[in-house]
């Protein structure tokens, strides 16, 4: 495997953060429910998070665990619920917060769980989407990076768990 490849550096992450706040604040209200799906979500979840406080925002924040792709570098195919939702999210607004967009498997399944739970809408926004071969089963609202087909680690994302805290985005290919 080649060395990594710096794709976006930590400042150049945060640029990306904050831009993603300034598109998201006006969809929202401090009644709507941000949820983090763990875990690769949750770096850039407590960013956007503090982004949107910084602008005004303060809505609530909930998390959901879900898994597809254990340790591998490709997705089962299956959404597995590891962790539900912990506060009630009937007759709110929910923001789904996630940090990389593929299939978009894992991402429908969580607005799926949500309005079945009884949220008035679903609104989706990743941190990086990459370009997929097939019509994806959901498109996110917000992106705050289009990202090149790459194997993606650092802020949040992992091989095997590992290069989450990376504060930097590398490709790894």
């Amino acid at each position: 495997m080649a060395d990594p490849e710096i794709l976006l550096d930590a400042r150049a992450v945060a640029h990306r953060v904050e831009d993603a706040a300034r598109r998201l604040a006006p969809l929202i209200t401090d009644e709507s429910v941000l949820v983090c799906l763990l875990t690769g979500g949750l770096w850039f979840a407590a960013d956007l998070t503090r982004a949107l406080y910084r602008l005004g925002s303060n809505p609530s924040f909930d998390a959901l665990w879900l898994a597809s792709y254990g340790d591998a570098k490709v997705s089962s195919g299956r959404v597995q619920v590891v962790a539900g939702l912990q506060r009630p999210v009937e007759g709110r607004q929910v923001v789904l917060l996630d940090d990389v967009l593929d299939s978009g498997q894992s991402l429908e399944a969580a607005r799926q769980l949500v309005l079945d739970a009884g949220a008035t809408s679903a609104i989706t926004c990743v941190f990086a989407r990459k370009p997929w071969p097939h019509p994806r089963v959901i498109d996110p609202e917000v992106v705050a990076w289009e990202a090149p087909g790459r194997f993606l680690l650092g802020y949040g994302m992992d091989v095997a768990g590992r290069g989450r805290g990376c504060p930097d985005v590398l490709a790894m290919d």
